[in-house]
């Protein structure tokens, strides 16, 4: 039964990839149509009308076998040795360079919002404990 319902999420998912393709070729926009399509499910899960629950165990299962879809590109990549050359170190470095300054934006943009978020909860307390002592 568990089996079912797996096939059945993940049709729902790809109903949404569908749908993006098919936005994508309809009107000219410079997005893939599988990104239109995870849109679509944002926006459909931020609203509520689609529930978590109906896709949640059907995106469970494929994001396990996500690493199985990189081996294929690593097998790949074994082809072509002067990747590994000076090339291929400049790939490396940018790729970690890259990772450390997306990990600090990220780290800061979030500690900058949750102090943000602290910050209006405080003012809030304050100002109704005024409000409430007058």
């Amino acid at each position: 039964m568990k089996g079912l319902q797996i096939i059945y999420q993940i049709a729902i998912l790809y109903a949404f990839t569908w749908i993006g393709n098919v936005f994508h070729h309809i009107f000219p926009i410079p997005i893939p149509g599988s990104i239109i399509g995870l849109i679509l499910l944002l926006i459909c899960l931020s609203l509520k009308i689609i529930p978590l629950k109906i896709i949640e165990n059907g995106a469970n299962f494929l994001l396990a076998y996500l690493p199985l879809l990189f081996i294929p590109a690593m097998i790949g990549i074994m082809n072509y040795p002067s990747l590994f050359s000076i090339s291929g170190a400049i790939l490396c470095l940018i790729g970690i360079v890259s990772t450390i300054v997306t990990m600090l934006v990220s780290g800061t943009a979030s500690q900058f919002l949750e102090k943000k978020t602290l910050k209006r909860k405080d003012n809030k307390k304050c100002s109704s404990h005024l409000s409430q002592s007058l």
